[in-house]
């Protein structure tokens, strides 16, 4: 995977994102959420990688993922840290702190300091928000 950032037009994010989830936009592209235990990965325990939808880049193992009880994808850390960037998310009353694929600005979900160990973290993430590439 190529370091480049991607950049597209709204008009193009949209078109493809479409294809992908009816929600895969306004999640990814609008910080939108999936509402909690239906998204295509919540409950998935296949092997491999977890992609960006946006733009392809490996953000997370299935060797990271556990079972928050949450209803989406949790993993305890990013395939790499720098794969990931974070930002304080001040919406809806709270102080979060919201992930975003690093390379396409992707929004994913959020991180949490309640996670198992080695971390203590609980990445968050929207499934529409990935695509599975199994080992």
């Amino acid at each position: 995977m190529s370091d480049y950032p991607v950049t597209k037009p709204d008009a193009e994010w949209r078109e493809q994102l479409d294809r992908v989830h009816p929600l895969a936009y306004a999640v990814t592209r609008q910080a939108g959420t999936e509402r909690a235990f239906t998204g295509a990965f919540w409950d998935h325990w296949g092997h491999g990688r977890y992609l960006c939808v946006g733009c392809g880049t490996a953000l997370f193992t299935s060797d990271t993922k556990f079972d928050a009880g949450c209803g989406w994808p949790s993993y305890t850390e990013p395939l790499d840290n720098d794969v990931v960037e974070r930002v304080v998310d001040r919406s809806h009353g709270m102080v979060r702190m919201e992930v975003r694929c690093k390379r396409c600005g992707c929004h994913l979900g959020h991180v949490f300091p309640d996670g198992p160990e080695p971390t203590g973290e609980r990445f968050c993430i929207n499934s529409v928000s990935l695509t599975f590439q199994p080992e």
